[in-house]
């Protein structure tokens, strides 16, 4: 009966002694209050009462700082709010200083990120920290490393989730970007404007240079006819100005279909056969 007691109490304290670590943790043991040594993930056994295990939890974490009114460098109250992303480093001795060395790291990254956010917004505008996020948040990170350096941490990124000015210079903000937006539209209706003008002008130019071009060529011909006129003219006409008058006289009357009888002996029916490469039949 004896040994039974005592297997059980053994098996009691035996099983009331295993702790199972996750592989997203890493355990300390405290022994009566003091540092002993360092598990990792899988079964681990401490002795009940004697030793306590601190479980530390090694994946990305995120804390948000939590929204605070700044007073920018122009006196303007800005709403801010942030997000730090960090994680404990898995070694032995950076877990230690996460514990050892801060007390709720968690707790003193949010504040620490406040008072940073105060800092660098402080120095600026309200304009030039809406349009300059990027490198508050490489400040941010830059200060909260070097902060946390005996921490056992790495701070992965910061991230800016807000910049609200107060609600009156909101719709300022937001009347002049949409009088810059009508400003660009009308830029760009005018530049489109001029370039359908100029094309339009182009057009006419170019309708201009070809009823030109038309009339020139137009006035050729006619000099040209004119030029062919006088050189049959000196050709078949030369001392015969009557019977030249009696050959408009046939074109003119031919315009109308009209019929026209000219005697054979004539003078006229010599030109128009030797016009037209007939010559007229002699009579024997």
């Amino acid at each position: 009966m004896t040994w039974v007691i005592i297997i059980t109490i053994l098996l009691i304290i035996f099983f009331s002694g295993i702790r199972i670590i996750r592989p997203t943790h890493r355990g300390l043991v405290e022994r009566l209050g003091k540092y002993n040594h360092f598990c990792q993930p899988g079964f681990n056994w401490i002795i009940p009462i004697i030793d306590r295990m601190l479980y530390v939890n090694i994946t990305e974490q995120m804390v948000d700082a939590q929204p605070q009114e700044i007073i920018t460098n122009d006196n303007l109250n800005a709403r801010v709010d942030a997000q730090v992303y960090f994680k404990v480093k898995d070694n032995e001795e950076s877990i230690k200083s996460s514990q050892y060395h801060v007390q709720n790291y968690k707790y003193q990254i949010v504040n620490l990120a406040r008072t940073t956010l105060r800092n660098i917004i402080g120095t600026l505008t309200l304009k030039s920290a809406n349009s300059e996020r990027d490198k508050i948040n490489g400040e941010l990170l830059q200060t909260l490393s070097k902060e946390t350096a005996n921490w056992g941490m790495d701070i992965v990124r910061t991230e800016l989730k807000e910049i609200d000015p107060p609600q009156d210079v909101q719709e300022t903000m937001n009347k002049v970007v949409k009088a810059e937006n009508e400003k660009i539209a009308a830029i760009d209706y005018a530049t489109a404007r001029e370039t359908v003008a100029d094309g339009e002008k182009r057009a006419e130019i170019k309708k201009a240079e070809g009823v030109r071009q038309g009339k020139i060529l137009q006035a050729e011909g006619e000099a040209e006819a004119i030029k062919l006129v006088n050189e049959a003219a000196e050709k078949y006409f030369v001392g015969n100005a009557q019977i030249l008058r009696k050959l408009e006289a046939l074109e003119n009357a031919l315009k109308d279909n009209s019929k026209i009888v000219v005697p054979s002996n004539t003078e006229l029916i010599n030109v128009i056969g030797e016009m037209s490469g007939v010559l007229p039949i002699k009579k024997q």
